[in-house]
C-alpha cells in the first residue's frame, strides 16, 4: 500500500470531488479472483455471509457508471475531480481525462487484505485517496443526481446534509442474520454509542452520551463527506473501522459504517443536518418496474436524486427487466459525457 497523506491541497471554497466505487462482474479475471476468494473462506465466514452479500446483482455492470457520469455532467457541471475506485478494472468505454483518475484498491488498502468484495469495507478507505478534496461526495454508481446541483445543496459551513430513507423503522438492538446491511448498520451504530458512553476520552463519552438513536436507515443518496471528519473517526473508533475492514465478502454482523455510523456521529456532533428533498428509489426486481420507470421519466429534472437498485440477484445480464432499465436510462440521459471514448461505442445499450 502506498503511503497516504492527510494533507489536502484544497480549501472549503474549492470544488467538490466525486468518488465512485465500480466493478464489472462479467470480467472473467475478476470472476476467477472472486471464486478463489470464496474457496479460501472459513466455515464460519461462509455462515456469516450477509443476505444478498454475494449475488450477481451486487457486482453487475448495467452501464450505471456511464449514465451516472452523464447525469453528473448534466446536473453538477461544477464538480471537482472524479475518482473511480476499482479492483484492477476499467470500463472499456472510459476516455482518458485529466479530470478523472482510476484508483486501484491496492493504492488504498493493504495488500494482505486484498481482494475485497464488500463495498462497506472498501468505502471505509476512500477518504485516503491522495489529493482528494476536503469536501467530497461519494456516489454508488446506482445513485444519480436528478436535478441541477450546487455545492450548497450538500454542504454547509462546517458540515454536510443527509437524509433518512422512507423504509420502515428498524426494530430491536441486536443485529439479525436475515436483515439487510443497512438495517443491521442502524443497530451496529446504536451498539457502539451505548458501549462508549463511559469512554476514557471525555469528548467521545460526551458525544456517545448525547446520542439519541433514531431507528431508521439512511436514504440511498449522494454521501456528502469531509476528510477531516473521516480521519477523526478513524482515530476515535479504530475498533469499529477494523471490524468493517476485516471482511472479504459482506457479513451480516459487520455492516457498513460509512452509510450509517459516520452520519449518526456527524448529526450528533452537529457536523450534519437532515434534509427532506424529492427523491425516487426503484428496484429492478419490483413488480411495478415499468410504472416506476415512467414516474422517473416524468420527474427527472425535478427530483434531488434517485436510485436504481439492482435487486435481480442472480438473473442473467440479458434479463428483460435489466434491458428495460438500461434503455430507459439511455433515453433519459442520452447525451454522452466527456469521459466516453467514442461515439461508436455509445450504442452498447441501444
Amino acid at each position: 500500500m502506498k503511503p497516504q497523506s492527510t494533507h489536502t491541497k484544497h480549501t472549503e471554497n474549492s470544488a467538490v470531488d466525486i468518488v465512485y466505487l465500480w466493478v464489472d462482474g462479467s470480467d472473467r479475471r475478476w470472476q476467477a479472483k472472486r471464486e478463489q476468494a470464496i474457496k479460501r473462506l472459513s466455515h464460519d465466514q461462509v455462515n456469516a455471509m450477509a443476505v444478498f452479500g454475494n449475488v450477481a446483482g451486487r457486482y453487475r455492470d448495467n452501464d450505471e457508471l456511464r449514465f451516472n457520469l452523464r447525469s453528473l455532467e448534466r446536473y453538477f457541471p461544477n464538480h471537482g475531480h472524479i475518482y473511480i475506485v476499482t479492483d484492477d478494472q476499467k470500463p472499456a468505454w472510459l476516455k482518458p481525462s485529466s479530470g478523472l483518475t482510476v484508483i486501484d484498491h491496492s493504492e488504498l488498502i493493504p495488500n494482505d487484505r486484498l481482494p475485497i468484495f464488500d463495498s462497506g469495507n472498501i468505502e471505509s478507505y476512500i477518504h485516503r485517496i491522495p489529493n482528494l478534496s476536503e469536501q467530497y461526495i461519494y456516489l454508488n454508481d446506482d445513485v444519480f443526481f436528478g436535478n441541477p446541483v450546487s455545492k450548497e445543496d450538500w454542504f454547509f459551513d462546517g458540515g454536510v446534509y443527509t437524509a433518512w430513507s422512507s423504509d420502515p423503522t428498524v426494530d430491536g438492538l441486536d443485529m439479525q442474520l436475515n436483515d439487510t446491511a443497512l438495517v443491521n448498520a442502524s443497530r451496529f451504530s446504536q451498539q457502539w454509542f451505548l458501549q462508549n458512553s463511559d469512554h476514557l476520552d471525555p469528548a467521545i463519552a460526551q458525544t456517545a452520551h448525547q446520542y439519541q438513536h433514531i431507528p431508521r436507515t439512511f436514504a440511498h443518496a449522494p454521501r456528502a463527506m469531509t476528510k477531516t471528519m473521516m480521519f477523526e473517526l478513524e482515530r476515535i473508533a479504530p475498533t469499529l473501522f477494523e471490524t468493517v475492514r476485516s471482511t472479504t465478502f459482506r457479513q451480516w454482523d459487520k455492516p457498513t459504517i460509512v452509510s450509517d455510523f459516520v452520519l449518526r456521529w456527524a448529526l450528533t456532533t452537529q457536523q450534519a443536518r437532515l434534509i427532506q428533498r424529492p427523491k425516487i428509489h426503484l428496484s429492478t426486481g419490483e413488480k411495478g418496474l415499468q410504472k416506476a420507470l415512467e414516474k422517473l421519466t416524468q420527474q427527472i429534472g425535478h427530483i434531488s436524486f434517485f436510485c436504481v437498485n439492482d435487486t435481480l440477484d442472480d438473473a442473467n445480464n440479458d434479463d428483460a427487466r435489466l434491458l428495460l432499465v438500461r434503455n430507459t436510462m439511455h433515453v433519459l440521459l442520452s447525451q454522452p459525457s466527456a469521459f466516453e471514448e467514442t461515439a461508436s461505442q455509445l450504442n452498447k445499450c441501444g
